[in-house]
């Protein structure tokens, strides 16, 4: 007997590849896109009327910190009702395979939180911990830091021969057990210890296996961007990967001339990033020195409660702030608490560490020091950047052919960023319905139809027959993002029905229970 059928009746097709919207029916049997025209109904189809209403490809998060949270209720419907349907994890070079997955539970505690079941067994064992698990697809990426402490632990310094072969071999196995590619975070340990030469080495087998490299850049991005690049270019020349730079902040002049730079090398980047003018990461990471972050969190929190090393940290360190590229001499009225791990604390939630400070009469370097020793380091913050770019400007970074909508979206804390819960919604509001720099079929593209073709998902981002009905249902008058800085997990509107591998996942605005989300292995080189 054949599988049933669901018709979705009359909507605007738009479909991933940058056709002109037109009016059709869909029709899906089994998790497979059947038809897309004129369909008669059969006796047996389920028929839903969504005229009116447009029919995208499910949204891909080209960077997402829902690798555990992904597990979460209240995450699922967030996503979905931006009309994510694939998240791409393993960012930063920092998660939870290869290894038993404590070193990502405890250094990306506050960016990723502890996975509920992974404890070992590599990248195939945690892809199929997403299988039929939640009703969101999940990509991974091998992270580089993560890798890198597999075989040399914190230790700095040039990695020998045999350990950057160890480190090529995971790498290796974790292409083979389906991740996409390989991801670096070059501001956080143990991966700012690597060398050029060191992630060279490790991707090469990227390149040979038709994968991708996407990095955090080294450097601090802003104005500071080009250091990032021009490794980035270093790279790419000596192995021939492909690259994508993730969630890029900096001028869009800067990054659209670098594009080319790297094009007119033979190299095609493209990069992810979200419509938002502040960032979000680890508090220990901006604001102390990257030497002090290596090593187990006891002995880091054991040495900050040091009175000799604060005492250096207060009297030296936090008055180079002045020249930072991303903070400034105001940086604590710069940063609001998102997460902090200690309960004593949690009255500090969403106020600038100057508030904080201010409130119970500190100095704001040494209460922040004093909230980083009581959460063991599991502290993250809101960062407003010194440049505030303006909507202009970030719209020649969104309409570039190398863009990729991608949240950083963290959905651990009891204050996130705004962009976990609106990222999507927001690039469907403000540049699609209210300012129109994308059209409907150059959202297609960005959110679904380009990321799925850079990751090697060559049977998602398109709503044609024989590709995986990953399909959003969306309300073009309406849709928008709720969620703000004061109230940051606001789910949107303007979707409210998503069908993953043609099951429907969300209805009228609510989960249905359906697990048909997996674990994405690469199916395709990029492109």
């Amino acid at each position: 007997m054949p599988e049933s059928r669901t018709v979705l009746r009359g909507g605007t097709i738009v479909d991933g590849a940058g056709s002109e919207p037109r009016v059709a029916d869909l029709a899906i049997r089994g998790n497979t896109i059947e038809a897309v025209g004129t369909i008669v109904a059969e006796p047996t189809d389920t028929v839903i009327d969504v005229s009116g209403r447009y029919l995208l490809p499910g949204f891909i998060d080209a960077h997402s910190h829902a690798d555990a949270a992904v597990f979460s209720a209240e995450v699922q419907r967030g996503l979905l009702r931006q009309g994510v349907t694939t998240v791409i994890v393993g960012q930063d070079g920092v998660s939870y395979a290869p290894g038993d997955g404590g070193y990502a539970s405890e250094y990306f505690a506050a960016l990723n939180g502890p996975h509920p079941s992974y404890t070992g067994g590599g990248v195939a064992a945690l892809l199929a911990s997403y299988d039929e698990a939640t009703p969101v697809n999940v990509g991974y990426l091998v992270p580089a830091g993560t890798v890198r402490h597999e075989v040399r632990g914190y230790t700095g310094g040039p990695s020998t021969p045999a350990e950057i072969a160890a480190m090529s071999a995971l790498v290796a196995q974790g292409l083979d057990d389906g991740a996409l590619g390989l991801s670096t975070g070059l501001d956080y340990v143990p991966n700012i210890l690597a060398d050029t030469d060191e992630l060279i080495a490790l991707c090469r087998p990227v390149a040979a296996a038709g994968a991708i490299y996407v990095t955090h850049m080294r450097g601090g991005y802003e104005e500071k961007s080009r250091i990032g690049i021009e490794e980035v270019d270093q790279i790419a020349r000596a192995t021939g990967v492909s690259v994508h730079v993730s969630h890029y902040h900096g001028p869009s002049d800067l990054l659209i001339g670098l594009a080319g730079e790297l094009s007119s090398h033979g190299i095609d980047m493209t990069f992810d990033a979200y419509p938002y003018r502040r960032g979000c990461s680890l508090l220990a990471m901006p604001i102390l020195p990257p030497a002090l972050l290596s090593g187990p969190r006891a002995e880091l929190v054991a040495t900050l409660s040091d009175p000799a090393v604060r005492a250096n940290l207060l009297g030296e360190w936090f008055t180079t702030f002045a020249e930072n590229p991303l903070l400034g001499p105001e940086w604590a009225d710069n940063l609001t608490f998102a997460h902090i791990a200690a309960g004593e604390y949690a009255w500090a939630h969403g106020r600038t560490i100057s508030a904080a400070a201010a409130q119970v009469e500190r100095d704001p370097a040494s209460f922040a020091l004093d909230v980083l020793v009581a959460s063991s380091l599991e502290v993250s913050t809101i960062m407003t950047v010194r440049n505030q770019r303006s909507y202009d400007e970030l719209a020649e970074l969104f309409t570039h052919p190398s863009h990729i909508a991608g949240s950083d979206g963290i959905y651990v804390g009891a204050h996130p960023h705004p962009r976990a819960w609106g990222t999507f919604a927001k690039f469907l509001r403000l540049f699609t319905r209210e300012r129109g720099d994308f059209s409907w079929p150059d959202v297609a593209v960005h959110l679904a139809g380009r990321a799925a073709e850079r990751f090697g998902l060559s049977d998602r981002g398109r709503l044609w027959p024989g590709y995986v009905a990953d399909v959003v249902v969306v309300d073009p008058t309406i849709v928008g993002d709720i969620s703000t800085y004061d109230a940051p997990r606001a789910d949107a509107v303007g979707i409210d029905d998503v069908f993953v591998a043609g099951q429907q996942v969300l209805a009228d605005g609510r989960l249905t229970g359906v697990l048909s989300g997996r674990g994405l292995r690469r199916t395709a080189p990029v492109r």
